[in-house]
């Protein structure tokens, strides 16, 4: 018998959650990432939803005439087209604030991993040369009486800042516009931040003001002393600078969870001994990731029940709730 449920398209791979509850109450149609879509066209004029955990561009969603929700896996969705989506009534949504935490505290254990170099301290007792050649050297840095500067103040960029103030750190930060409510030093530009500072954090979308803007002149002004952490998109990151930077001295150390080109690393900084590099798993728990499947989830759900998603993108056809 035929499925007369409403059909749901996951093209490529996504957390095995959205998988499990979409199909109780959807007709899932898993598709190949590939080239582009590869289905018959009755099949994609019943695709009325999207799960995705990538890329979604105008050529996918051209193929599903009847397409009215495309839900992303992740807080950013630079991947897909949403302006080509909204023209055409589409709504997509994210999964912001389930993972602001994890990536929050993701910051803070990279900054200390950085200044303090534990996994490298931890390395040396397994190795047995605590016992062989005495204690680990001492760190250069500390985060004692350090000046931290947040590049971008959104949801989790605010939370980083909240975790740090325990630390007893000056904290400043730099967005389009400032924030009077909050106590922290506010910058106009990222360059008179990085000039006051002597840590910066970065947490900014990928958008095309974004790209590439730490580069050679930023992380000059940050100075040796000056540490980089980067836990928002490799976008923002020149790398050949930050590489260079890092080699001859210009800057102290870096702390990167996210790349340019992923899961592709640039070979200059596993030569390098003053950076800490994690695979981007800021967000990388079975808790934080099972929570945005549940959203992914309840915002397709809620769309075909009630016309209204729980976190529609800014730019999409709805406002959110409230």
């Amino acid at each position: 018998m035929p499925d007369n449920r409403i059909a749901v398209l996951v093209p490529g791979k996504i957390h095995p959650r959205v998988l499990e509850r979409l199909g109780k109450q959807f007709d899932v149609i898993s598709v190949d990432r590939g080239n582009g879509p590869k289905v018959d066209a009755d099949t994609a004029g019943r695709v009325r939803g999207v799960a995705v955990g990538g890329g979604f561009d105008a050529a996918w969603i051209d193929s599903f005439p009847n397409l009215e929700v495309i839900a992303n896996f992740g807080v950013g969705y630079d991947g897909i087209d949403v302006k080509h989506a909204a023209s055409k009534g589409i709504v997509v949504t994210n999964t912001p604030d389930v993972l602001n935490d994890e990536v929050a505290d993701t910051a803070i254990a990279l900054l200390l991993n950085t200044l303090r170099q534990f996994p490298k301290a931890e390395d040396w007792l397994r190795e047995g040369r605590w016992a062989k050649e005495g204690a680990f050297p001492l760190s250069r840095f500390s985060m004692k009486g350090r000046r931290v500067g947040i590049n971008g103040l959104g949801r989790i960029g605010l939370e980083i800042a909240r975790r740090l103030e325990p630390f007893k750190v000056r904290i400043g930060y730099h967005t389009r516009s400032p924030r009077d409510s909050l106590p922290y030093d506010y910058y106009p530009t990222l360059k008179e931040m990085a000039q006051s500072v002597d840590t910066l954090i970065s947490i900014v979308p990928k958008t095309p003001e974004t790209h590439k803007v730490i580069n050679a002149e930023i992380l000059s002004a940050l100075g040796p002393q000056g540490v980089f952490i980067n836990v928002g998109r490799g976008w923002s990151v020149d790398d050949d600078a930050l590489i260079a930077a890092l080699g001859n001295g210009t800057l102290g150390a870096a702390g990167l969870d996210v790349f340019y080109d992923e899961p592709n690393v640039p070979a200059g900084y596993l030569a390098l001994k003053n950076v800490s590099l994690l695979p981007h798993v800021a967000s990388a728990s079975m808790p934080t990731r099972d929570a945005m499947a549940d959203l992914v989830v309840d915002n397709i759900i809620e769309w075909f029940a009630k016309g209204q998603p729980l976190t529609p993108v800014p730019e999409t056809p709805v406002k959110p709730r409230g």
